[in-house]
């Protein structure tokens, strides 16, 4: 009796579990959970620090220069043709169809690097990741639809950590297999092809967001008057309740009013609407000097990160080949991403007037950049390279978090997220740009140490801009100052002398 009694505890105890894991569910816990599950086995890919090695191995038997000239550059092709459509759809569907189109992509990616063979193969291939990496966009947009304004950071962080460690993880476990266990990179490759299956699973499990961005702007606070807009956030800052939740899902699936109804616009009319409003918003934000300055070397130094870090192996195997060398591509890419995240932390410890010294910060260290691009063209050891690679991307990461913070200080979600796909857009422009002229065998097809003198030289442009224009910036702020100063001089002087002029009135008298 008693052990029934304490099995009916037990269930009644597990029943309540559950129920407040489905109430959280509804809210933020359960689609933040799926989510970075989502994210982390998506980038649980340790085969990808050896792709070059892969394909110049006896697996594909492709040479160095196919791989450079005809391979590679499919996948900028295919991202920028991708980017736009997809950033749109992406909205216009609520996220989870793209994320879904995401894991699909991955999936014939990996089985296409498995199994197929030849330059063409391989160039579909570099088509479907292209789709992998414009549909990101999706993985960062989807938890602003399914959370609280309140939560985003600490949801954006958490999104944001468990790719890094992931990265990191998978970095370290292929170089780990492939220097001790002898694991072939065909076997890394088909731990990868589990892994992004798995996330394709876990892509099931993320609730349908009933709102979106820009074309499915729903929810109370954005209809109601302001009175009832103070009632509604002081009840959503009280404690929830399963009452409470399922009278705001039925107050998001009720429809408008009548007259309400009568007055919203057709579909087609109501995209063309949002479409002219984006416009606006785009004119208005690169309207700020401020951040079009931001914007600009955000999209240059985007662009010439992507190329570096996209040929990159194709360097490092060319000064050590793979077939004859030890090869420490995966340790290399953990510590990077390590290092990339510690200087991405330090910068919320930094205390720097950004508006005065900001630029001088993305001139300075696009030299860095610049410079550690030279050390890997004109070293031929491959530590050299390595450690310069390390640099580069440590700098990069350290800016890229800078601008994005003055980027985003002073704008709404929405329109930061137009500012981030545009400057992403502009940045892939250019790098099609570099990849038709210097890479393509179409283009002047130059081999891949030429290649990074190039890139050394393109940094080395943008950090003249950005120092030249800090430079004016910090001269003019001077000459402001001095004049400043001259102006407040003669007003202090006349102030002064009708005092003086009082007082040696004042004692005459006397």
């Amino acid at each position: 009796m008693e052990a029934g009694k304490e099995e009916l505890k037990q269930t009644s105890f597990a029943a309540q579990i559950m129920g407040c894991w489905k109430q959280e569910g509804n809210t933020w816990t359960f689609p933040t959970l799926v989510l970075c599950l989502y994210g982390f086995f998506n980038m649980m890919k340790p085969s990808e620090p050896f792709l070059t090695p892969y394909l110049t191995g006896p697996d594909k038997n492709l040479t160095i220069d196919e791989v450079t000239n005809q391979i590679f550059p499919v996948w900028t092709y295919s991202y920028l043709a991708l980017l736009l459509p997809v950033f749109l759809i992406t909205d216009y569907v609520r996220y989870k169809p793209v994320l879904l189109l995401q894991g699909i992509s991955y999936i014939v990616t990996w089985l296409l690097l498995l199994f197929a063979h030849g330059v063409v193969a391989m160039q579909v291939m570099e088509f479907f990741y292209g789709m992998v990496t414009a549909t990101e966009v999706a993985y960062y947009a989807y938890i602003y639809s399914v959370v609280s304004a309140d939560r985003y950071q600490r949801v954006t962080s958490y999104c944001r950590s468990i790719t890094l460690v992931a990265a990191t993880v998978a970095a370290v476990l292929g170089q780990l297999l492939v220097s001790l266990a002898d694991v072939s990179y065909f076997h890394l490759n088909a731990i990868t092809l589990a892994s992004v299956s798995l996330a394709f699973l876990c892509s099931f499990l993320l609730p349908m967001p009933q709102k979106s961005m820009f074309f499915h702007k729903k929810g109370v606070s954005e209809t109601l008057p302001q009175p009832q807009k103070a009632v509604a956030t002081l009840a959503s800052n009280g404690p929830p309740s399963c009452q409470q939740q399922d009278q705001d899902c039925r107050a998001a699936d009720t429809g408008p009013a009548p007259q309400q109804q009568a007055e919203q616009p057709k579909p087609q009319n109501h995209m063309l609407r949002v479409l002219v409003q984006l416009s606006r918003d785009l004119r208005d934000c690169y309207s700020s000097r401020k951040l079009l300055y931001w914007s600009l070397w955000w999209a240059l130094a985007t662009a010439g990160f992507n190329q570096v870090v996209n040929y990159i192996q194709v360097l490092w195997d060319f000064r050590a080949p793979s077939h004859s060398s030890a090869v420490y591509n995966g340790a290399v890419e953990a510590i990077a991403t390590f290092l990339s995240s510690v200087t991405s932390f330090m910068v919320a410890y930094v205390k720097v007037n950004w508006d005065l010294f900001g630029e001088l910060a993305l001139g300075i260290f696009s030299t860095i950049d610049a410079g550690s691009l030279f050390l890997m063209h004109f070293t031929t050891n491959i530590w050299s390279c390595y450690a310069g690679y390390l640099i580069f991307k440590a700098s990069y990461m350290l800016l890229i978090t800078i601008a994005t913070f003055q980027i985003a200080v002073n704008l709404s979600m929405e329109r930061y997220a137009l500012m981030f796909g545009l400057n992403n857009f502009i940045a892939l422009v250019i790098q099609t740009i570099l990849t038709v002229v210097v890479v393509d065998s179409r283009g002047l097809g130059l081999n891949i140490v030429t290649q990074f003198l190039i890139y050394g030289s393109y940094f080395a442009v943008i950090a003249g801009i950005f120092l030249i224009r800090s430079i004016y910036m910090l001269l003019s702020s001077k000459c402001r100052r001095k004049i400043a100063r001259s102006w407040k001089e003669p007003l202090n002087l006349a102030e002064h002398e009708p005092k003086e002029q009082t007082v040696t009135g004042y004692t005459t008298r006397l």
